[in-house]
C-alpha cells in the first residue's frame, strides 16, 4: 500500500479497490506506523467503500482498530443517497468526556487525595453489574430517553448552566423511546447515575500548565485549578441498541462483502431513522447519566468543602452520529456525520457552540491514559475545512487489555501511580491492569498531531491527582 504524504501531519490513502473516495490519516510517522499493526488502515479504506460516502473517509491521531470504523474514524454522508452503520457509532454509544472546573485549588486537598477519592467511590456506583442509587420507573425511563441532561436538571439533579455547556444542550431531539427494545430498557433502567467499567473513569485533576491564556479564561481555566472529569456513555442501553440494529440491517440488508462488521441501512429508510432515533436516545441516557452524577460530586464534596462548587466546562460527544451542515465543494450542505471515537471541534462562530465559547470556538477535552496528562483543546475553522470538524478523543489504545493485564501486577500498577503521586481506587483488578498507560499511545504525541495538523488549539494541559476506575 502506498500512502501519499500530505504533509508532516496528514497523509492519504489514495482510491483503488472498489473506494469511493480517498483516506485521509491525521498522524504523526510514529503514529502511522503503530496503525499500521493492526487493522485499522484496512477499515479506513473499507469505510471508504460506503455508499453515499463524501470527500474522504478519516481517521485521527489516536486512531486503532475498532468495530466496523476504526475508533478515531470520521465519515460523512449523503442523506440522499448514503447509509448509517451502528459499526460508525460503536456499541458505547455516546461514550463521552465532561469537564467540571472547581473553586478549589490543588493544596486544598493535599494530604485529603485518598479520603476524598473513597468517598467519592462510595457516592458514585461504578463497575460491572454495579447498580444505580437512582430509582426510576418505566415511564421515567423514556423521559430521560427523549430529553437527557435536561431531565435530570428538571428533577433536581443540577442547573440549567450544565446543559447549556453540553453538546446539544444535553437533548438529541431526534429521540425516540419507542425505537428502544424492551430488553435494552431494562439493561438501563438499573444503571442511569452508573459509571460502568472498561476505560470509563472520573479522575480528579489540577491545571499544571495553560497554553492560550484568553482561552483558558473563557473556558474558566486557571492555573492550578482543581478540575474533575467524567468519562461514561449509556451502559448496558447503549450496548444492546448497537446489538439490536446490527442484527436487524444484517436481517434486512445483509452485509458488505469486505466487512460485515460495516452493516448499514440507508439513512433515509425506515431501518435507518429507527436506528438514527434509538442511537439518539441512547445518547440522551449518556447525558442524563453525567449529569446525575455531576450532581451526586458536588454533594458528596459539600461534606469537605461547604462552598464548593464545580461548574461545567463541557460535555463532549465521542461515539455519536449527528446531522450537521459543511461545505462541500464550496457549497453549505446537510449531511450526515458518524465520529466512532472522535471528538467534535467546531471553530468559532457555529450556533452550535455554546454563546459563552462561540468567539473563541468549542472546547475539546482529550483525556490521557490512567496516570498521564489529560487536555483541553478549541476547536478551529481548520478542522471543519479539513476533517469534518473533527479531533481526536483520547490516547488510542495500543495493547489489547489481555496484553496490558499481562504486562504488571497490581501492586507494581499500584507503585507506579504512586510514584506519579496518583491515588487509585477500583472496584476489580482487572479495571486497573487493562487502563495501564503501557496500554495506550503517547497523548502527548496524539495532543501534538492535534494542534500541529490544525484541527485543535491545545488550551490547558490537566495532571491527575486521584483516579476512579469502575
Amino acid at each position: 500500500m502506498q500512502l501519499k504524504k500530505i504533509s508532516d501531519y496528514e497523509w492519504e490513502i489514495p482510491i483503488e479497490n472498489g473506494m469511493k473516495v480517498p483516506g485521509r490519516i491525521f498522524a504523526s510517522e510514529e503514529l502511522l506506523d503503530k496503525m499500521k499493526k493492526d487493522k485499522c488502515i484496512e477499515q479506513i479504506k473499507n469505510v471508504a467503500k460506503l455508499p453515499g460516502i463524501l470527500k474522504a473517509s478519516f481517521a485521527m491521531p489516536d486512531a486503532h482498530q475498532g468495530y466496523g470504523f476504526s475508533i478515531g474514524g470520521v465519515a460523512a454522508f449523503d442523506i440522499d443517497n448514503g447509509v448509517i452503520s451502528p459499526g460508525g457509532v460503536g456499541y458505547d454509544i455516546n461514550c463521552s468526556v465532561r469537564l467540571l472546573a472547581t473553586n478549589l485549588t490543588k493544596s486544598n486537598i493535599k494530604g485529603k487525595e485518598k479520603e476524598i477519592l473513597h468517598s467519592l467511590f462510595r457516592a458514585i456506583p461504578s463497575g460491572v453489574g454495579r447498580g444505580s442509587k437512582l430509582k426510576i420507573d418505566k415511564n421515567e425511563l423514556n423521559e430521560v430517553l427523549t430529553e437527557g441532561a435536561q431531565w435530570a436538571v428538571k428533577k433536581g439533579f443540577g442547573f440549567e448552566e450544565d446543559f447549556s455547556r453540553t453538546e446539544e444542550n444535553g437533548m438529541m431531539s431526534n429521540a425516540n423511546p419507542k425505537a428502544v427494545s424492551q430488553k435494552a430498557k431494562s439493561r438501563g433502567l438499573p444503571q442511569l447515575g452508573t459509571l460502568g467499567a472498561g476505560n470509563h473513569f472520573l479522575e480528579i485533576q489540577f491545571v499544571e500548565k495553560i497554553f492560550d491564556e484568553k482561552i483558558a479564561k473563557i473556558f474558566g481555566l486557571k492555573k492550578d485549578q482543581l478540575t474533575i472529569m467524567i468519562h461514561c456513555g449509556s451502559r448496558g442501553l447503549g450496548h444492546q441498541v448497537a446489538s439490536d440494529y446490527i442484527k436487524l440491517m444484517d436481517e434486512k440488508y445483509g452485509h458488505p462483502s469486505f466487512d460485515r462488521e460495516l452493516v448499514n441501512a440507508p439513512i433515509k429508510s425506515e431501518l435507518g431513522e429507527a436506528y438514527f432515533s434509538a442511537m439518539a436516545a441512547s445518547a440522551n441516557f449518556a447525558f442524563a447519566n453525567k449529569q446525575i452524577i455531576t450532581h451526586w460530586i458536588r454533594e458528596d464534596l459539600k461534606k469537605y468543602f461547604p462552598d464548593f462548587k464545580a461548574e461545567v466546562v463541557y460535555d463532549v460527544c465521542h461515539n455519536i452520529a449527528k446531522f450537521e451542515k459543511h461545505l462541500i465543494d464550496g457549497q453549505e450542505k446537510k449531511v450526515l456525520i458518524m465520529r466512532k471515537g472522535a471528538t467534535r471541534s467546531f471553530g468559532p462562530g457555529k450556533n452550535e457552540i455554546p454563546k459563552d465559547y462561540r468567539e473563541v470556538g468549542q472546547p475539546v477535552l482529550i483525556p490521557g491514559s490512567m496516570g498521564t496528562n489529560s487536555y483541553v483543546l478549541c476547536g478551529t475553522n481548520e478542522a471543519e475545512e479539513k476533517s469534518f470538524g473533527s479531533t481526536a478523543h483520547g490516547a488510542g489504545r495500543l495493547k489489547s487489555r489481555i496484553a496490558s493485564k499481562k504486562e504488571t501486577t497490581l501492586d507494581e500498577a499500584k507503585k507506579e501511580l504512586a510514584n506519579k503521586g496518583i491515588e487509585i481506587e477500583s472496584g476489580s483488578i482487572k479495571g486497573i491492569l487493562e487502563e495501564m498507560p503501557h496500554a495506550y499511545k503517547n497523548i502527548d504525541a496524539v495532543v501534538g498531531v492535534s494542534q500541529d495538523s490544525g484541527i485543535g488549539k491545545v488550551v490547558a494541559k490537566l495532571t491527575p491527582i486521584a483516579v476512579m476506575k469502575g
